[in-house]
């Protein structure tokens, strides 16, 4: 199968060097080119694209916004998005996956780095490791209101959770991979998949990076201050 590549970004010199990279992969291709995030959203729901190079300073719409637009719509449920910025802050690490991104990328990594993103979202799992990403989270929300920053609606949710996968969230949270998490719950890589895909659907997680965000933002798992 064939991935469908949007490439979003205001300078045209760069989607242009994205576009050929993308474009000698035998297995993508890019459907579109945005130049700020309303487009993007559009052509996104007119190009059917499967993953989204998504740059977070554009013109009007922003890449956050855009990226909000295309997680909250039903009918872009398989959508990926992978934030790409010349700004590899933490805050901005957080702000897109609480966006719905389903991955971060600095424009400076590496052409095989952001091939590999690419099918790591189009694949439907999240583009930082866990470790990566609980390192990135906790590092953030220990700096605000661990009360003031829940989400409670996300905590009322939690309550669908059978204690079986809520034992298995606290252990994505803590960053730990599915054969980890097998080893350590004494249950078999695929139970703990299962669990994990079960999780996801009852709370309105894209991927596993969403599930470590609301892991935190829930309270269920707290940020350890270093």
């Amino acid at each position: 199968m064939t991935i469908r590549v949007l490439l979003a970004d205001d300078q045209a010199l760069l989607r242009s060097a994205f576009r050929v990279l993308v474009d000698s992969e035998p297995d993508m291709e890019v459907v579109g080119e945005a130049s700020d995030g309303a487009q993007a959203v559009r052509l996104t729901k007119e190009l059917r694209a499967d993953v989204v190079l998504m740059d977070i300073r554009m013109p009007g719409t922003d890449g956050f916004a855009a990226t909000r637009m295309i997680s909250a719509d039903p009918e872009l449920a398989d959508v990926r998005v992978v934030i790409l910025t010349t700004f590899e802050v933490d805050d901005y690490v957080v702000q897109s996956l609480r966006a719905g991104a389903s991955g971060f990328l600095g424009k400076g990594a590496e052409p095989e780095e952001l091939l590999t993103a690419i099918r790591t979202a189009a694949g439907g799992q999240a583009l930082l490791s866990p470790a990566a990403t609980t390192g990135l989270i906790a590092r953030f929300l220990a700096q605000e209101d661990p009360v003031g920053d829940r989400d409670p609606a996300r905590g009322e949710r939690l309550d669908s959770l059978t204690g079986r996968e809520r034992e298995v969230l606290v252990q994505v949270a803590g960053g730990h991979s599915n054969d980890e998490i097998a080893e350590r719950l004494e249950v078999s890589p695929l139970t703990v998949k299962t669990h994990v895909n079960r999780a996801m659907a009852k709370l309105g997680a894209r991927d596993r990076a969403q599930l470590v965000v609301i892991a935190y933002e829930s309270g269920l798992v707290r940020p350890r201050v270093e």
